[in-house]
């Protein structure tokens, strides 16, 4: 069980979320990160992954004790082989430069930071940044503290701070 979410049932599913998608604000935050919980339990690695973008989404004033940045980190380094993660590098470099509403401009920053976490933890020649990408659409990705400046300034207090630990800078 990741330690940076809430406990959860193994048996949780996609409509676990749905009954709060409209509103977008806590319950569907604490709902994310409850599923995001059951997914790792149920093996689904990459669906945990989703479910923390997911919670970022939410309308919040605070992370309400929990840590999605370190239950990132997190399930990165504690993935299982067996099952698939898919390249959660590659899918932030993406989330980051085609995200859209509803709080776009700080999804995109949140999506950089977990871009971050996810190169910091993985091994570079197994979970590589999307060259093509980077190449065809003259994508300058922007440096860790652009991205620590655009959250401090566009998230949550003490958001930076978050982050900053998931990354172990300070």
């Amino acid at each position: 069980m990741n330690p940076y979410l809430p406990v959860a049932s193994s048996i949780l599913n996609a409509s676990h979320t749905r009954k709060h998608r409209k509103e977008c604000a806590e319950l569907f935050y604490f709902s994310c990160l409850e599923l995001s919980q059951s997914y790792w339990i149920q093996g689904k690695q990459a669906q945990a992954i989703l479910q923390l973008n997911k919670a970022f989404m939410a309308d919040i004033c605070d992370f309400n004790g929990f840590q999605p940045y370190m239950a990132l980190r997190w399930l990165l380094e504690n993935r299982r082989e067996s099952e698939f993660l898919g390249n959660p590098t590659r899918h932030f470099q993406h989330l980051a430069t085609r995200v859209s509403e509803p709080r776009k401009v700080v999804r995109v920053w949140r999506a950089w930071g977990c871009f971050y976490i996810s190169k910091l933890v993985l091994p570079k020649d197994e979970f590589p940044e999307d060259a093509e990408q980077i190449s065809k659409e003259l994508l300058i990705i922007p440096t860790l503290k652009e991205v620590f400046s655009k959250i401090k300034s566009t998230a949550l207090i003490n958001e930076q701070d978050h982050l900053k630990k998931a990354l172990n800078v300070f």
